[in-house]
């Protein structure tokens, strides 16, 4: 995810849409909008999406399918989403949505306050977790390329029992056998 990366609020309202994105501005993030789930998909596919806000019930492509669709994908499986609902949760619904892993189920509408202190620390730790899996990529590959562990040292080889170093004698030890052989 580049530092650029930017929220995506999904919604079929506009007034919804238009009340997220002013509750999310004080952040100074990227954002950008889509108003169904086909034109969700597209964006996020084309990357550059740090955390996904979406409607759970949407004409055609609904919120959850979505989701579904993003977590069978290496690329978009760990996208962090955020699901709103205007309809109230129930257990079906939230145990679906915490099925697929989404972050969180919101409740419309929404406390503007609450929903920042989620996205900062949503798209903040996604962001965190992107660089540091990007740092141990580039730690690998110089491990791999450059940073071989070193080849094992050589052990010195034992000399062979047959090739023994003959034992020096101190010089007055074989003066006798020099002078015989000269003779």
């Amino acid at each position: 995810m580049p530092s650029d990366a930017k929220i995506l609020i999904v919604d079929d309202h506009e007034d919804t849409l238009y009340a997220l994105e002013s509750a999310l501005a004080p952040l100074g993030y990227r954002l950008s909008r889509a108003t169904s789930g086909d034109e969700a998909l597209k964006q996020v596919l084309r990357g550059q999406v740090g955390l996904l806000l979406l409607d759970v019930r949407m004409p055609g492509v609904s919120g959850l399918d979505v989701v579904r669709y993003m977590r069978r994908l290496e690329q978009t499986q760990h996208i962090p989403v955020v699901l709103l609902t205007g309809f109230g949760t129930d257990h079906e619904l939230t145990s679906t949505a915490f099925g697929l892993g989404v972050a969180d189920l919101i409740t419309k509408p929404v406390d503007p306050w609450a929903l920042r202190t989620k996205v900062r620390y949503l798209y903040d730790a996604h962001r965190r977790q992107l660089l540091l899996q990007e740092e141990i990529r580039e730690l690998r590959a110089l491990v791999k390329n450059h940073g071989e562990p070193p080849a094992r040292p050589a052990r010195p080889a034992l000399p062979h029992p047959d090739t023994r170093v003959p034992i020096q004698r101190a010089e007055g030890a074989h003066h006798g056998s020099l002078e015989q052989d000269r003779t």
